[in-house]
């Protein structure tokens, strides 16, 4: 039965006491060589199989770096003191990042919740943040992060339609970009929990209709557009020509029966609504004929 491995504190000491003591041992082996005959001089040879013993356990940790140390295939703990460090000679001291980075996805090819061809793709910014399980609770977590958040991205992308449709509130990839993005960071870091991994954000970087459906979806795009568009200025207009009606009215300018209302109406809602300019017409008659 395997265990699950967790980050935990490994020994280590300053490296600079160690040099000290290396330098040391060297001016020790100088004198006796210079100053000792005989069988004196084994001593200062012993001294050599020492000091490159010794000088193993050196290594450097740069900032926001930390080095894994193992121990005849033991995790003996994880060393994220900066700067030269010694520790035991016989640990194996594996390097890791813990510094921010970012993956960007391949464009992929997806259906969306009604089962239009997409292309999606999304940027992921993360960090280790458990490096034990980054190393051996998984056998690459770089490739675990690239290949988790593409599923991911995948799964996110069959959840929610591209965009909305006849004016219903349902969350879209396209219209909802931050609820999107916060629902595709929860899917994330579900999966990339277990490597040690904190997903710091994830965002959609590429949306868009695969391109045999993209003309079509366009027309449709730009046909509600115009229809929002009319809807819209009708909606001024009826506005504007009741507001006529009532100054009319309220003014006593002028009495106009049903027909004429109707007339006016009509003739104010061709104004106000057509797309072209109109062309007055001049009436040499009365206002009935």
């Amino acid at each position: 039965m395997t265990t699950h491995t967790t980050e935990k504190k490994g020994w280590s000491i300053s490296g600079y006491p160690i040099v000290a003591l290396l330098l040391l041992n060297l001016i020790s082996f100088l004198a006796i060589m210079i100053n000792v005959d005989g069988d004196s001089k084994l001593f200062a040879i012993a001294l050599i199989p020492i000091s490159i013993f010794i000088g193993v356990g050196f290594y450097m940790v740069q900032p926001k770096q930390a080095r894994i140390q193992t121990l005849f295939g033991k995790y003996s703990g994880t060393d994220k003191t900066t700067g030269l460090r010694w520790s035991n000679p016989l640990y194996i001291k594996s390097k890791i990042s813990l510094r921010v980075r970012n993956f960007e996805s391949d464009k992929l090819k997806v259906n969306d919740h009604l089962g239009n061809p997409i292309e999606i793709a999304s940027v992921v910014v993360w960090e280790v943040v458990d490096s034990a399980e980054a190393l051996f609770e998984v056998d690459d977590y770089e490739s675990f992060v690239s290949i988790q958040s593409e599923a991911a991205l995948r799964n996110l992308a069959t959840s929610y339609p591209y965009d909305q449709h006849d004016g219903d509130d349902q969350i879209s990839l396209r219209s909802h970009a931050n609820v999107v993005a916060d629902a595709l960071q929860r899917e994330v870091q579900s999966r990339l929990e277990k490597a040690g991994v904190n997903v710091i954000e994830a965002r959609i970087s590429h949306l868009a209709y695969a391109p045999e459906i993209a003309s079509a979806m366009l027309q449709r795009q730009q046909a509600a557009a115009i229809i929002s568009a009319r809807e819209r200025i009708v909606e001024g207009a009826v506005g504007m020509v009741e507001l006529a009606l009532n100054r009319l009215s309220e003014k006593e300018l002028v009495e106009l029966d049903e027909e004429r209302k109707a007339a006016m109406v009509s003739n104010l809602l061709v104004v106000l609504c057509s797309d072209k300019n109109t062309q007055p017409v001049v009436n040499t008659g009365s206002l009935y004929n």
